[in-house]
């Protein structure tokens, strides 16, 4: 279950997936070092507190009543238990998708903004990669705050950057992730010359020439492929074998804003394809 807990400092409050319980990073106010609080257990009452007599004989009967539907209902458990990971997994894949669409939206208004698509990767004269074109899409993504703390001139690891860059971003964390790096991204954008988040960063909707429900803009990626920080100036790889979290899908978004769940079956020339916006071949996605 998410954790919703507040700055002690500033008073901002902030939601995260339960794997972060127990960790500390910087806060997305004022920039502090905050913990992050466990769950909190249920009470139940305890042998010497008040009451303590009749909340050990509810434990006892509790006890009892668990025994016997372990030994009698055993069959009905083990049944259970598939079924209970079988929605788990429903609703992470759920999230996840929920996150692309957010990042799908982002992309969109940034070109709505600016009259062309962000880069992938934001680099300086020299052609030295800076920082990920995630760090244009924050103010899309009401992150502003943390948008006004990175200094875009400087590269993502740079110690003027390095607050930012770990600042925990909700809809860059997939529940399914076993990454509990602070910062950590489970999400990469499509980068490359003919990709639609191009070096550049001109291109246009009309550059799409294989179609924007043909064409892939980020994936999803498995924990051994994350990124350190979101802010790392890192694409995805579609000559390396396609992974995620889910064991048998992978969530993608395309141009158009969908997000769809490819197989991690789907083979290596697909995958280049559907990256490229303009060879010319575009393919038929299950």
């Amino acid at each position: 279950m998410p954790i919703q807990f507040s700055c002690p400092q500033c008073g901002k409050q902030t939601t995260v997936a339960d794997q972060y319980a127990g960790q500390s990073g910087p806060c997305a106010g004022c920039g502090k070092n905050v913990t992050v609080p466990f769950s909190a257990a249920p009470a139940y009452p305890v042998a010497g507190a008040a009451g303590g007599g009749a909340g050990t004989a509810m434990i006892v009967i509790g006890v009892v009543l668990l025994g016997g539907l372990l030994v009698c209902g055993g069959v009905v458990a083990l049944i259970a238990i598939p079924g209970v990971s079988r929605v788990r997994m429903s609703a992470q894949r759920a999230n996840s998708q929920n996150n692309l669409r957010q990042l799908g939206i982002a992309i969109h208004n940034y070109h709505d903004t600016y009259q062309e698509f962000p880069p992938a990767v934001v680099k300086d004269a020299n052609g030295k990669p800076l920082y990920s074109g995630l760090v244009l899409l924050l103010p899309f993504m009401e992150q502003q705050n943390i948008y006004q703390q990175f200094d875009q001139s400087k590269a993502w690891d740079d110690p003027v950057n390095r607050n930012a860059s770990r600042q925990m971003i909700p809809a860059f964390t997939n529940p399914a992730s076993t990454d509990n790096r602070m910062g950590h991204s489970d999400y990469m954008l499509v980068g490359g010359p003919n990709a639609i988040l191009s070096e550049t960063g001109k291109n246009t909707f009309a550059n799409i020439l294989d179609g924007t429900s043909n064409t892939i803009m980020a994936v999803e990626v498995g924990s051994g492929n994350t990124l350190e920080s979101w802010a790392q100036p890192v694409t995805w790889d579609p000559s390396k074998p396609f992974n995620g979290p889910d064991p048998t899908m992978v969530n993608v978004l395309f141009g158009d804003g969908s997000v769809r769940a490819l197989p991690k079956t789907t083979p290596l020339q697909t995958l280049r394809l559907i990256s490229d916006r303009q060879d010319g071949q575009p393919v038929n996605i299950p």
